[in-house]
């Protein structure tokens, strides 16, 4: 595939204007052998040219060019390759460009998927082109600000359902057993939001407000399609932004279908948005933090229908402006629109976590960067792009309030609506509407790196009132801008137990050295806040009288936003090495059995199994993990029967274990003994317990295979494969790298199962030999490899389990003699060295504290 330029890009936007698509697409080959490989598309394009009898190139990443003709002339195709595209002369004014070719299905979840349903033996075909993969599917100018329309037209069998962005038009018998739909010519969109899925889906359909509603997914999962409370949210999400957008959605009809193997959380697809099944479609028992991340999923594709869909990049240097928007409407709308009211809550505990820690890597970036090519956006759909991106975006809202806030996004969407923009057009309306000067605002928090952190300065009078409050603004080694942050100030007092918010104040802290003058003299409260109602994007630390008040009642602020704040500034300063993680567990085992929102405790949890893993010295981690256990096993104990409470201690339960009496604990679940009143052990809580005894050696090849035959589907095959790659034998660790590393692609199901069971934890020793390696053949299977399950070979294999300086020589090493590497690889590459750095520093700070 073409690695587009940016110049390039431009350039051929300077030239071209694409009035429109007709393509077809023979989809009979799917079903008609077991390794059917390719389809045959025929792509007729209409564009007008600038500057006649000049040339360009269109891309085609097709296994084999039948033909091609330009204005009823054939071109020479000998010098088309599926990597440098189709080049086009002596072009016209006007010009019709007809291209026929056969090109492959995908098993990457790139271009067009095909997947066999185990179950019944179905096809299902979905198409997926971010970031430029529309061109693995039609011949294409394959880049986002050369908008058009497009017609599709699919040949499949007749028992199959055919979804695009717009609505069928017709279907006609294409010979036995065949069909052909035609759809209805699309609205004008970029290459990289059109969509074709094809097979036997079931379907629900709905409406609402004037639009068609639709959800999808494979036959075989029917029964776990929950379309109900999958449209309830989308209803609540369409009333939301229409209100706040004050545009309504431009398309007929809506969408959604749940397909496997999917690379991402979902895809924004014009009308025809794609979900991953793997994540959002629930088999077994799950607690309302799967709800939620559902729901902000549903509405962060939604939102792209404004932001990214109707109104869309120019380059993808703005890529950070459709995630970050998006990210941020989808929390926005479900605070206000949704029973998920503290959605900033998760916001915070989930998706700024992942920024931060992004941001406070050696390959870390600017929330507005350059994008010369295509490489270099494969590796940016990252946390800064969407957590530190939105994060931006609420800062921004905070700093010039809501209501100019959306009187200029609305001015943008009047002015831009169909076309392609800039950030510095929506920044220019943003001016417009609250009369603020934002360049400097943007400048600071979008064209430089990293993060800072905050830190109360506190000295108390000898009658208790605070005689000075200082905010001291940090920036890290190499990275020194201190930002503007606009942030909220909270006094909390400690009253029978609870932590009552006496006062807020809002401020904007700026350089180094900000005093709260309006405290002066101010009774000192029992905890003092910064970043109360988080508004800002910043690490946060605490002063020592308000650390000691949290570390006792964190459980009493009535609000989960304001407990989500001091588990995320003592989990940073774990990862910091300015707290042991043996305290931090500490606090974890206090604190977190009070905890009433689920989404902290799944968040908390997590990390505290991360700080035991990575943080804690290796001397006093059994101890560590035996804690854990025993605080576990005590509150789910504790827990109200079939709650998703009970189940998220219950999944740590299973987690922590190591001993060898909590491994016939779970073995026992496992056959319907000593399970807790209430716990269901359905299928997903099953594989996990099977998964924790395969790992620590107490269940083999054999007791997989049972669970198998009971759950012979997709999932159970994906899952299975998973606890094979777990078993700790040379052996089989052996098997399991040579099919990873191997000439032949594995499906992209099978490879991401593989990767996620090669490396656990606690079999670090047995993985030894696999540092050499992987650095023996990284680069082998990066270039093998479509981008996708490329990268996570790189991230998933790195040899982090190894938290030695010998990982770190051995990275070294190979970063040294990899000059000549792509650098999205050495990136990734150097992100692992970045992790095991951390984690020696936070050993030895733990190790320190005992």
């Amino acid at each position: 595939m073409r690695n587009l330029t940016q110049v390039e890009a431009t350039e051929r936007a300077r030239l071209l204007e694409v009035t429109g698509y007709d393509i077809s697409l023979d989809l009979s080959t799917a079903v008609q052998a077991a390794d059917a490989r390719t389809f045959r598309s025929v792509t007729e394009v209409r564009f007008r040219c600038a500057e006649q009898g000049t040339s360009t190139f269109i891309e085609a990443a097709a296994e084999s060019m039948r033909s091609a003709t330009l204005n009823g002339v054939p071109v020479d195709v000998s010098g088309w390759s599926a990597d440098s595209g189709l080049t086009l002369t002596g072009l016209a004014e006007e010009n019709t460009l007809v291209v026929d070719a056969d090109f492959a299905y995908s098993n990457s979840g790139q271009g067009l998927h095909r997947t066999v349903d185990p179950v019944d033996g179905e096809t299902y075909l979905y198409s997926q082109f971010e970031t430029a993969d529309a061109q693995k599917v039609f011949a294409c100018f394959d880049q986002p600000d050369l908008k058009s329309v497009y017609t599709w037209h699919a040949t499949v069998p007749e028992h199959w359902r055919v979804v695009s962005n717009m609505p069928v038009e017709r279907e006609v018998p294409a010979g036995e057993g065949l069909k052909t739909v035609h759809f209805v010519p699309s609205a004008r969109m970029s290459t990289y939001i059109t969509a074709l899925c094809a097979g036997p889906y079931h379907e629900v359909r709905d409406s609402h407000d004037g639009i068609d509603l639709g959800v999808y997914c494979r036959a075989s999962m029917a029964q776990y399609l929950d379309s109900d409370d999958l449209f309830l949210v989308t209803k609540q999400g369409f009333d939301f932004f229409h209100q706040q957008f004050g545009v309504r959605y431009p398309l007929p009809k809506y969408d959604q279908l749940w397909v496997p193997d999917f690379n991402a959380g979902a895809m924004e697809n014009f009308g025809c948005v794609t979900h991953a099944e793997g994540h959002y479609l629930f088999r077994s028992q799950v607690t309302d933090f799967e709800y939620e991340q559902r729901a902000n999923t549903i509405l962060h594709e939604l939102a792209h229908m404004w932001f990214g869909d109707l109104v869309t990049m120019r380059w993808w240097n703005d890529l950070w402006l459709n995630e970050s928007f998006a990210e941020w409407a989808s929390h926005w709308c479900n605070a206000n629109a949704t029973r998920f009211s503290d959605a900033w809550t998760t916001f915070l505990s989930i998706r700024k976590n992942w920024g931060y820690r992004q941001d406070q890597l050696s390959s870390t970036h600017p929330v507005y960067c350059e994008m010369p090519d295509l490489e270099a956006v494969e590796v940016n759909f990252d946390g800064i792009t969407y957590a530190k991106g939105a994060s931006v975006v609420k800062q921004l809202v905070a700093y010039v309030g809501e209501e100019p806030f959306l009187a200029g996004l609305r001015a943008y969407f009047g002015k831009h609506a169909w076309g392609n923009a800039t950030f510095d057009d929506l920044l220019s309306e943003l001016e417009a509407a609250s009369g603020r000067e934002l360049r400097k605002f943007a400048a600071q928090w979008l064209e430089t790196a990293q993060v800072n952190t905050l830190r109360p300065e506190v000295t108390v009078d000898a009658d208790g009132s605070y005689q000075r409050v200082v905010v001291r603004q940090e920036a890290p080694a190499g990275y020194p801008t201190l930002r503007t942050h606009r942030i909220g100030v909270g006094l909390y007092d400690l009253t029978d137990g609870q932590l009552v918010r006496r006062e807020r104040i809002e401020i904007d802290v700026t350089g180094e050295l900000t005093e709260l003058t309006d405290l002066h003299g101010v009774r000192a409260a029992d905890v003092l806040l910064l970043n109360d109602d988080d508004l800002t994007y910043t690490k946060l630390r605490l002063d020592e009288r308000s650390m000691a008040t949290v570390v006792q009642h964190i459980a009493g602020f009535e609000s989960s936003l304001s407990r989500a704040l001091c588990w995320m500034a003592a989990w940073d300063m774990v990862r910091d090495a300015e707290l042991s993680a043996r305290d931090y567990v500490a606090l974890v085992l206090a604190g977190l059995p009070a905890e009433t929102d689920i989404n902290l405790v799944t968040a908390t949890l997590r990390q505290a199994t991360s700080a035991l893993v990575y943080y804690a010295d290796p001397a006093w981690a059994p101890t560590g993990w035996a804690e854990l256990h025993r605080t576990a096993k005590a509150t789910l104990s504790a827990a109200e029967p079939g709650s998703g409470f009970q189940l998220a201690w219950a999944r740590a339960v299973a987690s922590a274990t190591r001993s060898d009496e909590g491994l016939a604990l779970l073995r026992g679940w496992l056959a319907g003994n000593d399970v807790p009143a209430g716990l269901a052990v359905d299928t997903e809580l099953r594989w996990t317990i099977l998964q924790q005894l395969v790992a620590n050696g107490a269940a083999g090849a054999e007791e997989i295979e049972a669970e198998l035959a009971g759950d012979r589907t997709a999932s159970g095959e994906r899952e299975a494969a998973h606890a094979h790659a777990l078993v700790p034998t040379e052996k089989n660790k052996a098997a399991v790298w040579a099919q990873l590393t191997g000439p032949d692609a594995l499906p992209n199901w099978r490879n991401r199962a593989l990767l996620q069971g090669f490396a656990p934890s606690v079999q670090a020793e047995l993985l030894v030999p696999y540092r050499e390696k992987y650095f023996a053949v990284v680069d082998q299977v990066w270039a093998q490899r479509d981008s996708e399950p490329a990268q996570e070979f790189v991230q998933l294999a790195y040899p982090d389990q190894q938290v030695s300086e010998e990982t770190v020589a051995a990275t070294d090493a190979w970063l040294a003699a990899a000059d000549g590497q792509p650098a999205s690889l050495r990136r990734l590459v150097a992100e692992g060295r970045d992790a095991v750095v951390r984690a020696l520093r936070a050993r030895d700070r733990d190790a320190r504290s005992a």
